[in-house]
């Protein structure tokens, strides 16, 4: 079964620099909860990011089981949008969609993932008992860290 997560958020910032923050594979470790022990494995010299890139990394999703993950970026619209498609990793399917969105208090960053696990009905078990609970924290979490860096109040 096809699962959806939707987030969205407002960030108090510009495209240019919403853009470069969410395009560099380099900042995710900084937006996922530590415990999962995310770390980017491919070298990039620069953040520019480009459709057919291959990003691999590790990272502990359950009981720190550490696991390898490859990503290609299946589409860039520069500064509008760009998908992550997983190749190899925990799912059966993984297709996460960022759009950026333009509007008078900056940038409206919309994220849709579609993801099914493997195992079939045991998957499904799985995603009832914790799946989505820890999805739903990843989220959680990076929506947090976000406010942090975007929409700190200055006193």
């Amino acid at each position: 079964m096809i699962h959806k997560i939707y987030r969205e958020q407002q960030l108090n910032c510009d495209i240019a620099t919403a853009w470069t923050f969410f395009s560099s594979a380099n900042n995710l470790s900084e937006i996922t909860p530590k415990d999962m022990n995310f770390i980017v494995l491919t070298q990039m010299m620069d953040d520019e990011i480009y459709e057919g890139m291959i990003i691999d990394y590790y990272v502990s999703p359950i009981l720190g089981i550490k696991m390898k993950w490859k990503t290609e970026i299946t589409q860039v619209d520069f500064q509008r949008s760009f998908t992550d498609f997983q190749k190899k990793g925990p799912y059966k399917l993984w297709n996460h969609h960022h759009e950026f969105i333009v509007n008078e208090k900056g940038v409206l960053m919309k994220d849709t993932v579609d993801y099914e696990l493997p195992l079939g009905f045991l998957g499904e078990i799985a995603h009832a008992i914790f799946v989505k609970k820890k999805l739903e924290h990843v989220f959680s979490y990076r929506y947090k860290v976000l406010e942090e860096r975007f929409n700190k109040k200055i006193k």
